[in-house]
């Protein structure tokens, strides 16, 4: 027993405490205000305000904008409300103040908490999707911080309890974090899965050659490019930055099942993805016996296969960053509401997805969509992009797609990976790009 109190002390406290499911959640709130949460400047993003008479009022000034990253304290908690709740009711203040208050009844001021979110980047990021339902996530490369994290729709936390039954009978599903919870078709961003297991296949993938004529027709499966385009001769790097659906299932149809899912697998597909708040898993939904349609549709991201926004800004920062995935985190320091640090994280790794050469090889692949492809509308004279377009249909309306964009910034010393979709917009599939284009604009000004 008294073992099993110390591992609890120092290993699964923090846990219980900040999970949703514990009832006893609040029990420290009786002692200690919930401290305030603030973005990487300072700016506050949530604070406590007390009335005369003791009642305490949970204030999110920026309202919308940090709706689900930050989160919300009310019908339970959500976002970092409650993965960091044990930290916001922990009181670090000098012990003799504690002391004090205490004999005059009065409750101690929890500690702040600090985050790795920019406001820059949000608020453009937010005004960038305007009205559209979409994600975009932003992620410091070597270092793994979360910069901006935008879901919408969304909701407003300060009138969440007068709200909440019109907006959980509602079918907009506003109080889902589309970045992390998000299930998207990945349309022709998951032709980076499809291209590096062809060079993990074929040592001579640089002799690729293929012929576009608009369409591909395999033992009755007849597939075309995105409004029939005909790409003509096609080499692996043509092939990507001008994302030829045609060319992709060719490819596909050559792939080794086993070494395919094992590809997706290292990029995280089919397990859970390091992220402190609720997340969905991504999924390789192709099997052994699955029929040469699938295997098709699947190369070029159509399919069964599934992927949160978070997932591709993951993949993004992996190889702009070598290989190596750095672990992603929100929070960089715990303070007291004095300003003392009370804990500073530091970056750290996670895992090496891949490895140098192969993010080598990709990232090439990602500069020529941005050079000469699909993503030419990202050249300028400010900074350099590598990246991946997608658009994916979801529907038999094939004038409605969502919109991906991901990818990374400063080729030569990466510095921020970004990952966009916009739901069901035209099928230009040029929104998601002019998202990201946006951000990167606020990051470099």
């Amino acid at each position: 027993m008294i073992g099993y109190v110390a591992y609890f002390q120092a290993f699964r406290s923090r846990d219980i405490i900040n999970s949703p499911y514990n009832v006893r959640l609040d029990s420290f709130s009786d002692r200690v205000v919930r401290g305030n949460i603030l973005d990487d400047a300072g700016n506050v993003l949530a604070r406590t305000e007390v009335s005369q008479g003791g009642i305490e009022t949970r204030v999110y000034p920026y309202g919308n904008l940090y709706a689900h990253v930050v989160g919300y304290d009310c019908h339970g908690k959500y976002g970092i409300e409650s993965t960091e709740n044990f930290n916001l009711l922990t009181s670090d203040a000098p012990f003799f103040e504690k002391l004090f208050r205490a004999l005059q009844n009065k409750k101690n001021i929890g500690n702040n908490v600090v985050t790795t979110l920019n406001t820059v980047l949000q608020q453009t990021a937010y005004d960038a999707l305007g009205d559209e339902k979409g994600a975009v996530v932003v992620i410091e490369v070597s270092t793994g911080k979360i910069l901006a994290m935008v879901s919408k729709p969304d909701f407003d936390p300060n009138t969440l309890i007068e709200d909440w039954e019109k907006i959980i009978t509602g079918t907009e599903s506003a109080l889902l974090n589309r970045v992390t919870q998000g299930a998207y078709a990945p349309g022709s961003v998951f032709k980076l899965v499809t291209t590096l297991a062809y060079m993990r296949e074929n040592a001579n993938f640089a002799d690729y050659r293929y012929e576009c004529k608009g369409d591909i027709s395999y033992q009755g499966t007849t597939i075309h490019c995105a409004k029939n385009r005909v790409h003509g001769e096609l080499d692996l790097y043509a092939s990507f930055a001008k994302s030829c659906n045609c060319s992709y299932c060719n490819i596909g149809l050559n792939l080794t099942f086993e070494k395919y899912k094992q590809t997706a697998e290292d990029l995280l597909f089919n397990q859970k993805l390091p992220c402190i708040l609720e997340s969905t898993n991504s999924t390789f939904a192709l099997a052994k016996d699955s029929n040469i349609s699938e295997f098709m549709m699947t190369a070029f991201g159509q399919g069964k296969t599934q992927v949160s926004p978070y997932h591709m800004a993951l993949i993004a920062s992996a190889i702009g960053n070598g290989g190596i995935l750095m672990e992603p985190y929100l929070v960089d320091e715990v303070v007291t509401y004095h300003g003392e640090t009370v804990e500073k994280r530091m970056p750290k790794k996670y895992s090496s997805i891949i490895s140098s050469k192969e993010a080598s090889q990709l990232k090439a692949l990602m500069k020529e969509v941005v050079e000469s492809g699909t993503g030419a509308s990202l050249k300028n004279d400010n900074y350099t992009v590598a990246g991946k377009t997608g658009t994916a249909e979801y529907s038999s309306d094939k004038e409605k797609v969502h919109s991906w964009f991901m990818g990374f910034t400063n080729i030569e010393n990466p510095e921020i990976a970004i990952s966009v979709v916009l739901e069901g917009t035209d099928a230009s599939g040029a929104g998601a790009i002019s998202v990201a284009k946006k951000v990167f604009d606020a990051y470099y000004k």
